[in-house]
């Protein structure tokens, strides 16, 4: 049954986690299907702007939840809310769905999953965009989202949670408008029998208490060589302080044939795909794969 332009998905996972997906379009360009991953603590739900509009241009978009976020089961083991369990995932559900290559968006943790993709499934991305995320993530702002995550607030309703993502991410946002923030918190949030609360396993940030912040992250510079043939566009907030521009630049230096650089103006860490200048840079890229 469809609903609000998309069409709920459901899969098991091969461990037998329940997981889900919205399926957005009828792919009537003929172009290939739109497979996007969200972030760490996120959900298919940051996607629905530029999903319904893909879909209006003809394609196909699936997007997932990983396992513990939004309407997929949480994991029993928190050891498997981990890159290489959820692109197994991934893997799975695109099986289940008969699409064996698609364009892959991937922001923040969906690109680092975008990163060994290739080595579970070759062949299966066409071309992917990179947003706000390479091979190296910096220490900063990581600390930024461990903590974020760690205070899990609970406003009182999606109002509240709209003033308070404003509040704490505008100084990094300015671009973003009083409905981009009411976007946000519902895709953020959900009611749960009339408590308002992120809408993920808590579990989730447990990994990141644990990591010693002042050390050297480990980096993916080796496998994102699997990704230096596929053509790529990187999408690097502003303001970003996750993705430095330095490792930007080392990641065209380093890919060839194709790669491109967009950058969100007036955007951190993760840019707001479906802002007007950030969605023309992403939708040309697309059209020509």
């Amino acid at each position: 049954m469809q609903q609000d332009g998309f069409t709920p998905l459901h899969f098991t996972s091969d461990d037998g986690i329940s997981l889900y997906g919205r399926d957005y379009g009828t792919g009537v360009s003929g172009g290939l299907p739109i497979v996007c991953l969200p972030g760490l603590s996120r959900n298919s739900r940051d996607f629905h702007q530029l999903a319904i509009w893909l879909a209006s241009q003809g394609r196909r978009v699936v997007t997932l939840d990983y396992r513990g976020r939004g309407l997929s089961a949480w994991d029993p083991n928190p050891a498997n809310y981990n890159i290489g369990r959820e692109a197994q995932d991934v893997v799975v559900a695109l099986r289940t769905l008969g699409i064996g290559r698609a364009i892959f968006i991937g922001t923040s943790r969906g690109g680092l999953i975008l990163h060994i993709l290739p080595a579970l499934a070759p062949g299966m991305i066409a071309a992917c965009v990179l947003n706000d995320i390479g091979p190296v993530i910096e220490a900063a702002g990581l600390r930024v989202i461990r903590d974020y995550l760690s205070a899990r607030s609970e406003p009182n309703d999606f109002i509240e949670a709209a003033h308070a993502l404003e509040a704490t991410n505008g100084p990094d946002f300015p671009a973003l408008r009083d409905d981009d923030w009411s976007d946000m918190a519902h895709a953020i949030f959900r009611d749960f029998e009339g408590r308002i609360l992120p809408d993920y396993d808590p579990a989730l940030v447990e990994p990141l208490k644990t990591m010693d912040m002042d050390q050297p992250l480990p980096d993916l510079w080796q496998q994102f060589q699997a990704l230096a043939s596929i053509p790529m566009l990187i999408v690097r907030g502003e303001n970003s302080k996750l993705l430095s521009a330095d490792v930007a630049r080392e990641m065209i230096e380093r890919h060839a044939p194709e790669i491109h650089l967009a950058i969100a103006r007036g955007q951190g860490h993760a840019p707001v795909l479906h802002i007007p200048d950030v969605r023309r840079q992403v939708a040309a890229f697309i059209a020509t794969h």
